[in-house]
């Protein structure tokens, strides 16, 4: 896809428009799966009570331009400052060892 493309200029948008924006299957408030879950659980606990997100779910253009603008093969995937920072699993690995306090500006334990 190239950054003419309707999609991808779309996700540039959404990424560019928050500080922290979490694209996921389902709500912060119902989440449709355990990864996009525990992607919400990670940013609650580092005090990122509202980050912007999307439903991919909702949209299967924004489902499948997210993978490509990414490189990504998984959702849910986080932007922080409009940089990939990664999905699920990568997010719990850098708030275990203090990286993702650091990168969101969270409060230090």
């Amino acid at each position: 896809m190239s950054p003419t493309d309707p999609t991808q200029q779309r996700i540039e948008q959404i990424v560019k428009s928050s500080d922290v924006v979490l694209f996921m299957k389902g709500t912060a408030q119902f989440p449709m799966c355990g990864f996009s879950g525990r992607a919400i659980q990670v940013l609650k606990a580092c005090g990122v009570t509202k980050p912007a997100t999307v439903n991919v779910l909702e949209d299967e253009g924004i489902r499948n331009g997210i993978k490509t603008y990414s490189n990504w093969p998984t959702i849910p995937q986080l932007y922080v400052k409009g940089e990939f920072v990664g999905g699920s699993d990568i997010m719990m690995e850098m708030y275990e060892n203090g990286e993702l306090q650091e990168m969101l500006g969270a409060p230090q334990d």
